[in-house]
């Protein structure tokens, strides 16, 4: 593999873990910033939607740039992002940050994919793009139990200082190793998405992607605070038991695209089914740091599982119903599970903030689950009157 991928590899690597890094981090920026925890919850909502709205319409507005030129604009505006968050002195500067870095992230890997592709033989296009999202993978595994416990250690503060380093070195890495002539696709206009979401067919899979991946981080958004108040964990546990629970999500992710290779609709309404009684489950187990990490183990490889199906699921779908905006439907579904995290973590705030809760952050997690199943099942049910059930995987 060429050197340009390992750098597009670490840039990968940065993203993902100032994406998810805050989850273990939320009681820490809470105290520090005096403000209520559904308040820091939005921290992860605001990064959420950023990468939500922002990725379509500055994918679209930079189509005609230079690659090199536009990663390295990226990249320069997730080091400034990240460099104002940990320089924040107020919590709304502080927000201010999460969206700045959260416009790099979607365009970030919606172009970076293609840039990956294009670095290696035609033959090696597929590996060439899991290396990238590799990063994206061992940065839940490693770098948010890392950061994490730099957070907890010298500060959140420092954490952001961290990812920003990671940030520089990804922008010299590009600069020095990246080609200048990588070839230009073709821009992606608004209008050619407005065309995608017309589709009532892709609309229930983006929603059946936000509500099943939105249903996890109703409670994973508030995991740091539920084990320590509620399961009696101490604070540095948290790091370790966050390693524990990405290898989880690592080893779902795999298992997730396997099972789901010939019938997704199948596959997901299994897993959906499965994910909202661990989270019921969760809600009891809570109190016990044994059966606690049990279920964090299950849920860690649900929570992730489900997202190779729905991403597969919309590519068939686009390729009968939107034929010409395969690859739009694709990078709007990225736009998706965004929004489920988003609206997430803020129905999480809400339970938090009301007379239910932190306790019940996980079975209101499991109702959102169940409303994916309801719109799995009913897709499944279009799909059939179509004549296209149990079709396998193109």
């Amino acid at each position: 593999m060429p050197l340009a991928l390992f750098a597009l590899t670490i840039a990968a690597y940065a993203i993902g873990t100032t994406e998810f890094v805050i989850v273990g981090l939320l009681p820490t920026v809470a105290t520090d910033l005096d403000i209520t925890l559904p308040m820091a919850g939005l921290i992860v909502s605001v990064y959420a939607l950023g990468v939500t709205f922002g990725a379509p319409i500055l994918t679209a507005l930079t189509g005609g740039m230079n690659r090199k030129s536009l990663m390295l604009g990226l990249m320069g505006i997730f080091l400034i992002g990240n460099v104002v968050a940990a320089i924040s002195p107020t919590y709304e500067m502080l927000l201010v940050a999460r969206v700045i870095a959260a416009f790099a992230h979607g365009v970030f890997f919606s172009i970076g994919a293609t840039i990956a592709a294009d670095l290696v033989p035609e033959d090696r296009r597929a590996s060439a793009i899991a290396m990238m999202f590799m990063g994206l993978t061992v940065a839940i595994v490693t770098g948010v139990p890392l950061g994490t416990f730099i957070g907890q250690m010298f500060g959140w503060r420092a954490t952001f200082w961290g990812v920003s380093l990671l940030g520089l070195i990804s922008f010299v890495g590009i600069a020095a190793l990246l080609p200048s002539n990588l070839k230009r696709s073709e821009a992606t206009s608004i209008m050619e998405q407005v065309r995608v979401l017309g589709s009532s067919r892709l609309l229930i899979v983006y929603g059946m992607t936000a509500l099943g991946y939105g249903g996890t981080f109703v409670a994973f958004t508030y995991l740091s605070a539920i084990l320590q108040e509620i399961t009696g964990f101490a604070e540095a546990s948290v790091s370790l038991i966050l390693i524990f629970y990405g290898i989880a999500i690592a080893i779902g992710n795999v298992v997730g695209g396997k099972v789901a290779n010939n019938n997704p609709v199948a596959a997901l309404s299994i897993l959906f089914i499965l994910q909202a009684a661990v989270l019921v489950l969760f809600t009891f187990t809570a109190i016990s740091p044994i059966a606690a990490v049990v279920t964090l183990a299950a849920l860690g490889f649900l929570q992730f599982a489900n997202v190779p199906g729905l991403q597969l699921y919309v590519v068939q779908l686009a390729k009968r119903h939107r034929p010409g905006g395969v690859d739009v439907a694709s990078a709007l579904n990225i736009a998706a599970f965004n929004l489920g995290i988003a609206f997430g973590a803020w129905i999480g705030g809400q339970v938090v903030s009301s007379s239910l809760g932190l306790g019940a952050t996980p079975w209101v997690g499991a109702v959102l689950v169940i409303g994916a199943l309801g719109l799995t099942r009913l897709s499944g049910a279009l799909d059939r009157r179509d004549g296209h059930a149990l079709q396998p995987a193109e």
